[in-house]
């Protein structure tokens, strides 16, 4: 499989750095741009699929089932499952559709099928089965499966084997990620030419088990000049630098903290705690709370302050929200973080007053300093005057609309976090776990980028590299037994730290201030 790059759960954020991501008017664009060529793109889909299928059936003598639907991507399965015969697989195809409908390539595609002795089945014969390949619906589509395709979709998932998707599990949106009332549970699939959203946000996750990548021989990048990617350090690799020995605390940044209100002050604390785990130089926390602590004895480091004299000191960049409350306090202190010409990290509160208030709104669009907005479903849903199924629906739209409306760098939390700093600009996260839907997630993520800000790193690799971040933290906590389940946020800080620290120093380097003596 030359130009196939598998992606398990674990590996993904690692091996997949270089793949980019299209949306599905850019692959039609795509297909369109290519035109006539040799083989055909529905021929080497095929031919990816009939490698991936051999290996996924192995030698079982059982054999595999082929599911064709009526439109080009059971014109890919047609294709596969021809290949496969010729491979001396036991190979049964059920077909749905009118054959006298299927287009040019997937009828000619169905012809190679007949050729080879292949038959043609109403219903799936008797299993069982080493292998289904789901080849019936492609990433056209806009509405639910009815009759037919959805029991094959049912029956499909009912089978005790690997299930093998051509493009996109059927039922699955590939823009969005939504199932359309019902989707095939994939062990694999198989994306080609590119990623495409929906595989990798909202319930794409779930439905796409391992997924793999096949180019079909094209250049995605040049063909597609405005894809989107995969959030990974190796994108901003000039970044991780390793600090010379000549660097002092001021070097590493001042942040500022403003929130914890009253009962909330827990919240700015892991975010400032998180801030100096991932190298801020000096922390200040800023909390509305009347009668809060004068020092934090889990890290005395932090220098807590009351929010009015934190915004007055010698800052580098400055995170609002964690625990701010909504109160007419935490709205004038926001007011004055916008109006400052430092870089921003708005998480929670934030985003909300944002919301309820016009005018601070359009300053946030009119600032000239990088500024950083974190929203989950609910509080983008109300920046945009919409519902949280609305915004859910289409992921990339929202995070697109919050970061136009902001002037921001915006990620949309959740499965498959959405990353948009413009439209050339946009990525999609695989990092991180279910652990994560914990309380204090999002303040751990706030100190994160924080820190980054505050080290001079601009808004967008700040963005791509604290979000990854944050949830390989979560990810090595998991593998290490301390997740998903039970996993804290108060957990996130230590392991960030020492997967921030190897990637800024790989390997051990030779130690510079060794003296040697040949005498």
């Amino acid at each position: 499989m030359t130009n196939m790059a598998l992606m398990t759960s674990a590996a993904a954020t690692r091996r997949a750095e270089t793949l980019p991501i299209c949306t599905v008017s850019d692959l039609r664009a795509i297909e369109s741009s290519v035109g006539t060529v040799t083989p055909t793109l529905m021929e080497r889909a095929g031919a990816a699929a009939a490698r991936l299928a051999a290996q996924l059936a192995g030698d079982s003598a059982k054999g595999i089932l082929v599911l064709a639907g009526p439109g080009n991507n059971g014109g890919d399965a047609f294709e596969a499952a021809a290949l496969l015969k010729a491979r001396f697989f036991r190979v049964a195809l059920v077909a749905e559709g009118d054959p006298a409908a299927l287009p040019e390539g997937a009828a000619r595609a169905r012809r190679k099928w007949l050729d080879a002795g292949g038959e043609i089945h109403t219903e799936p014969p008797t299993g069982p089965w080493s292998l289904v390949v789901d080849g019936l619906l492609g990433i056209g589509l806009s509405r639910e499966p009815t009759d037919r395709i959805a029991r094959l979709i049912d029956y499909a998932n009912a089978q005790h084997c690997p299930v093998l998707a051509l493009d996109v599990p059927s039922g699955l949106n590939a823009q969005t990620g939504a199932v359309l009332g019902r989707a095939v549970r994939a062990s694999h699939t198989l994306s080609f030419i590119a990623l495409k959203p929906g595989l990798l946000t909202l319930d794409g996750q779930d439905y796409c088990g391992e997924v793999g990548v096949d180019a079909l021989g094209l250049d995605v990048a040049a063909l597609a000049p405005g894809c989107g990617w995969v959030a990974s350090p190796a994108r901003f690799r000039g970044w991780l630098r390793a600090r010379p020995r000549n660097f002092h605390k001021g070097q590493a940044g001042s942040l500022a903290i403003i929130g914890g209100a009253t009962g909330m002050s827990g919240a700015a604390l892991l975010a400032g705690r998180a801030a100096l785990k991932l190298g801020a130089g000096r922390v200040y926390v800023g909390l509305l709370e009347q009668n809060a602590p004068g020092m934090d004895l889990l890290m005395p480091e932090l220098m807590l302050r009351q929010p009015d004299e934190v915004l007055g000191l010698d800052l580098d960049a400055i995170a609002v929200g964690p625990g701010l409350g909504q109160s007419e306090r935490a709205e004038a202190l926001l007011a004055a973080a916008i109006a400052s010409e430092l870089p921003c990290v708005l998480d929670a509160d934030a985003l909300n007053l944002l919301a309820e208030n016009r005018d601070l709104r359009q300053a946030c669009a009119r600032r000239s300093a990088h500024t950083l907005a974190t929203p989950h479903p609910a509080e983008a849903a109300r920046l945009l005057g919409t519902t949280v199924s609305e915004v859910q629906h289409d992921r990339l739209a929202a995070a697109r609309h919050l970061a136009q409306e902001l002037g921001a760098h915006v990620v949309l939390k959740g499965a498959g976090s959405m990353l948009w700093s413009g439209p050339d600009h946009w990525y999609v996260n695989r990092s991180g776990n279910p652990g994560m839907a914990s309380a204090g997630m999002g303040d751990v993520l706030t100190g994160i980028l924080g820190a980054l800000l505050a080290a001079g790193i601009p808004g967008e690799p700040a963005l791509v590299l604290g979000v990854h971040l944050h949830g390989a933290a979560a990810d090595t906590l998991a593998d290490s037994g301390a997740g998903p389940i039970g996993l804290t946020a108060g957990e996130l800080p230590d392991a960030a730290r020492r997967i921030w620290n190897a990637l800024i120093r790989p390997a051990r380097e030779p130690d510079s201030g060794q003296i040697y003596s040949n005498s």
